[in-house]
């Protein structure tokens, strides 16, 4: 898209994956790396049962997220203090520099829509290592 050519409405097949710095795997999607998005990016993702995601943040992006099904804890704040369970239905926001810890504790996969502000998706993806032993091990 950055060719010079004027923009134009594309549709993309949910075909190819990606793994993200935070331990998960994606269904590409929306993103600047695939239809040339300028301020949004929006995947899929689907979190095995048992799989936990790295603490992180994204430092100077918004998330939303619409979980299709299951449930993810997540655990967020400065030191992971704070947990939200979304299920199946629910709508989540993640503010620009929050750091989060999501994680499938059930025995049944987790699927999300998730949508953030930064067309690149994993160049605002900052890992907290020190904050992973905060949140025990499912």
């Amino acid at each position: 898209m950055e060719d010079g050519s004027k923009p134009t409405c594309r549709l993309l097949r949910a075909e190819g994956t990606y793994d993200g710095k935070q331990g998960f795997r994606y269904l590409a999607g929306i993103a600047k790396e695939t239809v040339g998005s300028q301020g949004i990016c929006m995947h899929l993702l689907t979190v095995p049962p048992g799989g936990r995601a790295k603490a992180h943040m994204h430092e100077s992006h918004e998330t939303a997220i619409y979980v299709l099904s299951g449930e993810v804890h997540t655990w967020y704040g400065d030191e992971l203090e704070n947990l939200l369970v979304a299920r199946a239905g629910d709508l989540f926001y993640i503010p620009a520099g929050v750091p989060h810890l999501p994680a499938n504790l059930s025995n049944e996969p987790a699927s999300a829509v998730i949508a953030r502000t930064d067309p690149n998706e994993q160049e605002s993806v900052v890992l907290l290592p020190h904050l992973d032993a905060l949140v025990p091990a499912s």
